[in-house]
């Protein structure tokens, strides 16, 4: 017996997830990601893995770039979530700042500075291990999402 790719989704689903932006530089190049697949991996030594598609065009440039960030949403910002999961909304504002030389989202809750300790093909993903270097924490709640749909914590 396999499940489908839409009984995957409904099933996952219910399973509430924090967001996520990752972002990496390769030369003048920024780019973000929305990524909810994002997990702590390891305490000692600190490990983070953020699970990209193969097709993501953000897969390419992690297959290049020794460094990676990952910024936590606030729950105020559903509007950059869905700007870098590939539906752009209007910003007011640019949405970076930089952290331990490495654009971050202005405004998340918590941004992390990782180098990549491994690589890890898996299915139509990749999983890129990041060896925690710095990071850094601000007041608010995250921002959640669960069967589609954003969500505060409450």
């Amino acid at each position: 017996m396999s499940i489908t790719p839409v009984e995957f989704r409904q099933t996952l689903g219910r399973w509430p997830s924090g967001v996520t932006v990752v972002t990496m530089q390769d030369g003048d190049t920024v780019h973000g990601i929305t990524v909810s697949a994002f997990s702590s991996l390891s305490l000692e030594p600190p490990l983070v893995g953020v699970a990209i598609a193969h097709k993501a065009r953000s897969h390419g440039l992690l297959q290049r770039v020794p460094r990676y960030a990952v910024s936590i949403l606030s729950a105020d910002q559903s509007d950059l979530s869905e700007h870098f999961a590939g539906r752009p909304v209007a910003l007011e504002e640019h949405p970076f700042e930089v952290f331990d030389e490495l654009p971050v989202v202005r405004g998340a809750v918590a941004q992390i500075a990782c180098t990549i300790e491994q690589r890890v093909e898996v299915g139509d993903h990749t999983i890129y291990v990041g060896r925690i270097d710095t990071s850094r924490l601000a007041d608010g709640d995250p921002l959640a999402y669960h069967m589609g749909g954003y969500r505060q914590l409450s």
